[in-house]
């Protein structure tokens, strides 16, 4: 016997019966509806979150931040103490910190206050190590991309250039440039800068030669997009997380590089103080006033390691594979 076929109406009132019975079950109404979707949060707010789980890197960037407010803040300070970080007061010689609150970290062999030269020197120390970074990081962009994405001759070129700059002690490099050109604090910058820029460059140009034929890139040839647009618009955004990380590791290395050469007597020259000619100075009488010599140092200690930790923390929240 043949069974009837139900109607249209029958089989649409059956199916939704049972919608209705499964959303019973498993309330899910408005799940899917465009007003109930959150936005997936971006690599960089990813990033973010994980860096703020990092005690060790939130405790270097807190830092960072009263170092730098403190060398901002320099003219403050001066106010605040009364006194110039160029002239001093030679009825109160080697004072020790503390003593009294009109030179609260005590003076130097020419009777300058030590906590307005601090800020001063911070904020000389800071600027040339900045502006170094600034350069570096531009020149080994530039070399870096050029090299890896036309490759051929001109990458042997480029790369034939970093390593005649590598094989140079860098030391005596910058020894010589300072003694030749005795720049200012500026200038000291781009003199580091000429020295710097080759890590970065090379690293950079590895990355864009993994990043040149990728998919997007060929697409972007085929539309039209000039060489110019493809490294600029495509190819360096997605190198920017490598960059970060370069510059946050490197940035010691250059406060470092600033006070050695200072200390030495070839970097920033008195009566401007950095913190590298600040140690030069009181050199001549630590066995007299230990703090003349600690305290200086103790501001590149803890700048250097303040940004070292702060870029452990980036490398590892920037890095996809220790994404959680």
């Amino acid at each position: 016997m043949v069974q009837p076929v139900p109607s249209s109406g029958v089989v649409a009132e059956t199916k939704a019966g049972e919608e209705d019975a499964l959303s019973d079950r498993y309330p899910t109404k408005g799940a899917f509806d465009r007003d109930n979707l959150k936005e997936s949060p971006g690599f960089y707010t990813r990033a973010w979150r994980k860096l703020r789980k990092d005690k060790l890197a939130m405790f270097g960037l807190v830092m960072i931040v009263i170092l730098a407010l403190f060398a901002i803040g320099a003219p403050i300070v001066s106010e605040v103490t009364g006194h110039d970080y160029a002239r001093g007061n030679y009825a109160k010689v080697k004072a020790p910190p503390f003593e009294d609150t009109e030179n609260i970290l005590g003076t130097d062999d020419n009777g300058r206050d030590i906590l307005t030269r601090l800020a001063y020197g911070g904020r000389v120390s800071l600027q040339v190590a900045g502006i170094a970074l600034v350069a570096a990081l531009t020149i080994g962009l530039a070399v870096g991309a050029i090299a890896g994405y036309f490759g051929g001759a001109i990458d042997g070129i480029l790369m034939r250039l970093v390593d005649i700059i590598i094989s140079i002690p860098s030391i005596t490099l910058l020894l010589l440039l300072s003694v030749w050109l005795r720049p200012g604090p500026v200038g000291l910058a781009f003199v580091i800068a000429a020295t710097g820029w080759t890590g970065v460059s090379r690293l950079i140009r590895g990355e864009v030669l993994t990043l040149k034929n990728r998919d997007y890139i060929d697409a972007a040839r085929v539309m039209g997009g000039s060489n110019w647009r493809i490294i600029t618009r495509h190819i360096l955004p997605n190198v920017i997380s490598i960059v970060i990380v370069w510059a946050s590791l490197a940035l010691p290395s250059l406060i470092l590089t600033e006070a050695a050469l200072s200390y030495l007597g070839f970097g920033v020259r008195i009566p401007i103080p950095s913190w590298g000619n600040m140690l030069d100075d009181a050199r001549g009488y630590y066995m007299q006033s230990w703090t003349a010599a600690f305290f200086p140092g103790f501001m590149i200690f803890m700048s250097a390691l303040s940004i070292n930790l702060l870029g452990n923390g980036l490398r590892d929240a920037l890095d996809p594979r220790l994404s959680e």
